[in-house]
């Protein structure tokens, strides 16, 4: 026993920013921005929180699954950018909701959609749960430089979430960390400790873009190869690839390494930017809404980022 997806469902925050807006901000070009990541324009929040678009978001998902918040036997949001360090944002959500089930947060930078539902898996497995909502929720504005060229061109906010219940859709995983604050990192508040000597660093997004596309790249096709084999199918045999939409160049590279058609390769950051944890279930709701995904098809979800960590499952629709 491990899940099926129930229903999905995504959210971004009205305010579209254009590369040509951002050219107006920091030194560079709509071109430059297109040919080196592929985003043309990002969401942010203006005055949204990161816990309003995560309800807006799984509103849409148990909606869609026909479910109402008062079945939910546990919620599980996965971010780096939750409103609060307590409460947790699942909290937060689980408030708006009206929800009475537990509630918790993953912090497994962009891979923690994927984290959080082998966690979802596990709770199942154990019969500990009938039907769970898990959230891919960032607001990665409020931890950019918007006067770094190199990072604030990448990233966008949105929300994507998942209904779960019983079912065997599930079925194969792979996960690998080799911590690292070198090449991906985002400092947390300094405080005002009086005692506290050492230096910290800027809480905003700092990232070796170079270290980070090798690691990228390494990350998608062991991850793919092995989770294909484990899951006793072939790489012909997926359907889809449903990657973490950070750069539209890591992704390509990739696929000239792999031996699954270019075709099967969904992308859409060039509407959203990295929305980091939320970008793969934000994918999965508009490929699930736009009629591209059916009854027994395998879907490949691979992910990447800070820890350095990186993910990867196989999907039954």
């Amino acid at each position: 026993m491990s899940f099926q997806v129930l229903g999905t469902g995504h959210y971004v925050p009205e305010r579209i920013v254009t590369n040509d807006e951002l050219s107006a901000m920091v030194d560079t070009t709509d071109d430059w921005i297109t040919r080196r990541v592929g985003v043309k324009q990002r969401h942010v929040c203006t005055t949204e929180t990161t816990a309003e678009l995560a309800y807006q978001a799984a509103l849409k998902a148990l909606e869609m699954g026909n479910t109402t918040a008062d079945q939910l036997d546990m919620i599980i949001c996965a971010t780096v950018t939750g409103d609060n360090i307590c409460p947790p944002l699942a909290c937060s959500v689980q408030m708006m909701l009206g929800a009475t089930c537990p509630a918790m947060d993953i912090n497994a930078a962009c891979p923690a959609f994927l984290y959080s539902i082998d966690i979802a898996a596990g709770f199942f497995a154990r019969g500990r749960v009938k039907k769970m909502l898990v959230i891919g929720a960032e607001r990665m504005s409020r931890v950019l430089d918007w006067s770094d060229r190199s990072t604030c061109v990448i990233f966008g906010d949105g929300a994507g979430a998942v209904l779960l219940g019983e079912g065997d859709s599930y079925l194969a995983s792979v996960f690998h960390t080799k911590g690292n604050d070198e090449i991906i990192k985002i400092a947390n508040f300094a405080g005002m400790s009086p005692f506290y000597q050492n230096e910290t660093d800027q809480p905003y997004v700092q990232m070796n873009g170079q270290e980070t596309f090798k690691f990228a790249i390494s990350s998608i096709c062991r991850d793919l190869q092995q989770v294909i084999a484990d899951a006793g199918l072939q790489e012909s045999d997926i359907a889809l690839v449903i990657p973490h939409q950070a750069n539209v160049r890591i992704i390509e590279t990739a696929i000239k390494k792999l031996n699954i058609p270019p075709e099967r390769f969904c992308i859409n950051i060039e509407n959203y930017g990295n929305t980091s944890a939320a970008s793969i279930p934000l994918l999965l709701d508009e490929l699930n809404r736009d009629g591209k995904l059916h009854s027994g098809d395998y879907l490949a979800l691979c992910s990447f980022g800070g820890g350095l960590a990186s993910a990867a499952c196989i999907l039954r629709w």
